[in-house]
């Protein structure tokens, strides 16, 4: 304890020297090899190595708290250490030596998801259900989707084939709610904004289409791989406008920018808080551009043994493998 006391006043003696440091910071939810405590960590500049943040001076075992209850004080301190060198961290482990785990593993409340927020993709949605579509998205559309515990990147997407026959996915850029947000005007939203994050709305949908609204199809076990990380919201020009691919076996799927949404972030949360309180650690997933497997003639769904890979510039990839 007095060793990591002494790093933290360390730490924050060099931050204070220094000034305000680095604008660029990724959170983690961790396992070292052979043990089951889930640790909180921050990656290094060069996303190499992750640093536990109690070793740090930041005492959270938990992401939800962490977003909570840190303080701007801490959040700089371990933008600071971030960009030290791994043996003047205790406790320091390779990227590669070490379990990532979904940054949120068990949310509070359902994610809230946006449906057909692409203009191309709400093409693709109409043309698979046969619906005429006039080009025109006058409201947002809003669902939800019932988390029991977040599928980690590398860990397995399950297909439930034994009721699913048309199993898609969905790269979508999340963003995370930093404190409550109540009656937000909309050039307000980034200072609510914790971070960003990756989604894959794994959707079944034929479930979905059969019962005529999407959280059925959308919430089994296992459907919401998220990762690696969290990118805080400093780490990114606002508003984000960044590439987002997804890759089936390695032939790309989609490719868009979060730039093409129809209703961007800004509007959203400001809209979802006229009406409720957002809590702190809220997840907000913005929706999918074009591509997804339904969109393809013939249909491209996915398959046991298929790899699913979502990116997003900025926060990195999550890769899950379908099994039966």
């Amino acid at each position: 304890m007095a060793k990591r006391q002494r790093l933290f006043t360390s730490l924050l003696f060099c931050f204070i020297s220094l000034g305000q440091g680095v604008k660029n910071m990724k959170l983690v939810a961790y396992q070292l090899e052979l043990e089951q405590k889930t640790r909180i960590g921050v990656l290094n500049s060069e996303g190499t190595w992750v640093y536990p943040v109690r070793s740090i001076g930041v005492d959270y075992s938990d992401m939800g708290k962490l977003i909570e209850e840190i303080g701007e004080s801490e959040l700089q301190l371990l933008e600071y250490a971030s960009t030290k060198e791994p043996y003047d961290i205790h406790g320091a482990a390779p990227l590669g030596e070490v379990h990532l785990l979904a940054p949120i593993q068990y949310p509070r409340q359902d994610v809230i998801c946006l449906g057909v927020n692409y203009m191309a993709h709400a093409e693709e949605s109409a043309r698979f259900k046969k619906e005429e579509f006039d080009g025109k998205r006058q409201h947002a559309v809003y669902f939800s989707k019932r988390v029991n515990k977040a599928t980690a990147d590398g860990d397995p997407i399950p297909g439930h084939f034994d009721i699913v026959d048309s199993l898609d996915y969905e790269a979508e850029l999340a963003v995370i709610i930093r404190k409550e947000a109540k009656n937000v005007p909309p050039e307000q939203v980034r200072d609510y904004l914790f971070g960003y994050t990756i989604i894959n709305d794994v959707s079944a949908r034929n479930v979905q289409n059969a019962h005529k609204q999407w959280y059925f199809g959308k919430s089994l076990d296992g459907f919401l791989p998220m990762g690696p990380c969290i990118t805080t919201v400093d780490s990114i020009p606002y508003p984000p406008k960044l590439s987002i691919q997804s890759y089936v076996n390695g032939e790309l799927r989609q490719d868009s920018s979060t730039e093409q949404m129809i209703f961007d972030i800004d509007h959203i949360v400001s809209e979802l808080s006229k009406g409720m309180s957002l809590q702190a650690g809220t997840i907000i997933s913005t929706g999918t551009p074009a591509g997804v497997g339904m969109g393809f003639e013939p249909p491209k769904f996915l398959k046991v043994g298929d790899e699913v890979e979502c990116r997003i510039e900025g926060i990195g990839s999550i890769k899950n493998r379908v099994e039966n």
